[in-house]
């Protein structure tokens, strides 16, 4: 079982990824991994592998000779089984979808379930949480599409003379975070020419968030007015329509 655990490893293939295409728990195929031999394993899953492999036999693991070829259709045979795997799990949610929004809600949960799968030092986790925040508010800031545009272009993935939403402002906005990365990246920035600058970003911030404290505030005041004013102790679903038109009553009389 060593020679597969080093073959494995040799080819790139990580535990979360194998026990995916295999249809099992992580902790269960550390439970295959650990036995004497592949004849041990239920015989559904060792054909399985043997299929991933383009063997027949465990005998066969010592004949495998790893090259690019080789790695490159293990790894063409692993995305499709662990694509077909997760499909069946995941596409019986995405029905209201057109099969390119399926396939490419598909493999954002692919990625990130396996990265958080693989991570040990939570970075991945709290990287994450702060894209389910970006996401969350990218309907109310159009830079942060243009963010995601940037990235892609300096990665390699898109055309850098591509603009899908506004051109005008992508353009001006991409030419700006270029400056600023390339100051970042050259190591002319320092902590100490920007402690200014941050201090700044964080009383923007600061202030942002007290307008949005003192918006809540005067909507609950609102809130509790209009219930008083209509007779009702809660919001429920039979009143929410009427409360709501007297909340926004109560606040024009303001205006």
């Amino acid at each position: 079982m060593n020679k597969l655990n080093v073959l494995l490893s040799d080819l790139g293939i990580s535990k979360v990824r194998l026990a995916k295409y295999l249809g099992v728990s992580r902790q269960m195929l550390y439970n295959y991994l650990a036995l004497d031999k592949l004849s041990d394993w239920p015989k559904e899953k060792a054909t399985r592998l043997f299929s991933l492999l383009n063997i027949t036999s465990e005998k066969e693991l010592d004949k495998i000779k790893i090259d690019g070829n080789y790695i490159i259709e293990v790894e063409g045979r692993l995305n499709e089984g662990v694509k077909d795997v997760t499909e069946r799990e995941i596409l019986t949610d995405l029905k209201g979808f057109n099969k390119k929004e399926q396939e490419l809600l598909t493999d954002i949960i692919n990625l990130l379930k396996e990265k958080l799968a693989e991570d040990n030092t939570k970075d991945t986790y709290n990287a994450f949480v702060y894209l389910y925040h970006y996401l969350q508010s990218m309907e109310t800031t159009k830079e942060l599409k243009y963010i995601l545009a940037y990235m892609s272009k300096a990665m390699g993935f898109t055309d850098p003379n591509e603009f899908v939403f506004n051109p005008d402002q992508q353009f001006i906005f991409e030419s700006i975070l270029f400056s600023g990365m390339t100051i970042y990246n050259n190591g002319t920035a320092s902590k100490v020419k920007l402690a200014e600058s941050h201090r700044r970003f964080v009383q923007d911030i600061e202030h942002k968030n007290e307008e949005k404290l003192s918006r809540t505030q005067e909507l609950n005041t609102a809130k509790v007015q209009a219930l008083r004013e209509l007779g009702y102790t809660e919001i429920n679903e039979n009143n929410a329509k009427e409360v709501l038109e007297k909340i926004a009553e109560i606040q024009s009389r303001k205006v």
